[in-house]
């Protein structure tokens, strides 16, 4: 089976869209493109990725399209459309063409609102997703568990994956319980998880041992085969290198079979996003 890291990026901060990139930290605010990441993927013996979308534009987006185009480690795209403007209904059906564009991410962890996701002027873009055949990377915090749960009830016909593991807090703000009924809710609906984002959420002070707990519930309750390793590279550089963060990753999944392993690191991936390797 193929490896692949189900959730990275590459941007150029000159672009001007990453709002939400601080201008002051020196690991995010700087240009990440294909061949800063290549020797690593090389290295790690990691066949395809997954370019996840980072600015709340379309035209990042085709910005990420032209990437994919060039660059044959990158085999699916996930971007944005504005859920907010019913006309982005046109570029949805556009980008859908693109035998990379795989589907979208609204950037919910950014926006206020923790309902935005059930206003009634948002639908329309769920729906299209189902009827275009679209993936939603489903990108937020533990207080979205409830909504989301709404929301694939809502739409059981469409396909979600729930970024970094819905972004569990650590340190003072811990709550497993209640994130682990919630991953399980996600779960009984049907969704799917990236195993991603956890060093990031940890901090700088992370170790397996901290990340074991979070890494065995997200497989054991979505199993194997709907489970993907992402190494949500270059924002795990916050706390970890790649190769830190994907030795981790294999360290906390050892105890499963070679089947479940190469689901986790790349068959699910494959299988969710339908990449052609």
């Amino acid at each position: 089976m193929k490896r692949i890291d189900a959730h990275q990026h590459y941007w150029h901060p000159a672009r001007g869209d990453y709002d939400w990139m601080p201008k002051d930290n020196a690991i995010l605010n700087r240009v990440y493109l294909p061949s800063d990441l290549t020797p690593t993927l090389r290295e790690e013996g990691i066949a395809g990725t997954v370019l996840v979308q980072a600015a709340a534009t379309v035209e990042e987006t085709e910005y990420m399209l032209g990437i994919a185009d060039a660059t044959p480690s990158v085999l699916g795209v996930v971007g944005w459309i504005n859920f907010e403007q019913p006309s982005h209904l046109h570029h949805l059906k556009r980008l859908a063409n693109h035998p990379k564009f795989k589907g979208v991410r609204p950037m919910i962890q950014d926006i206020p609102d923790v309902d935005w996701m059930l206003r009634d002027d948002v639908q329309w873009g769920f729906r299209a997703l189902c009827d275009l055949d679209l993936s939603l990377d489903a990108l937020g915090f533990p207080q979205h568990l409830d909504n989301f749960a709404t929301l694939l009830a809502r739409y059981p016909d469409m396909r979600t994956v729930v970024d970094h593991c819905m972004k569990p807090q650590f340190g003072p703000d811990e709550d497993f319980d209640t994130w682990a009924a919630g991953m399980a809710r996600l779960s009984d609906l049907g969704a799917w998880c990236k195993l991603s984002g956890l060093v990031t959420e940890a901090g700088a002070g992370w170790d397996v041992e901290m990340l074991r707990p979070y890494a065995r519930h997200v497989i054991d309750t979505f199993g194997a085969e709907r489970v993907m390793w992402g190494s949500d590279w270059p924002v795990c550089q916050l706390a970890a290198a790649y190769d830190d963060w994907c030795a981790a990753a294999h360290q906390m999944t050892e105890h499963y079979d070679a089947t479940a392993s190469a689901r986790i690191f790349g068959g699910s991936a494959i299988e969710f996003y339908r990449l052609d390797v």
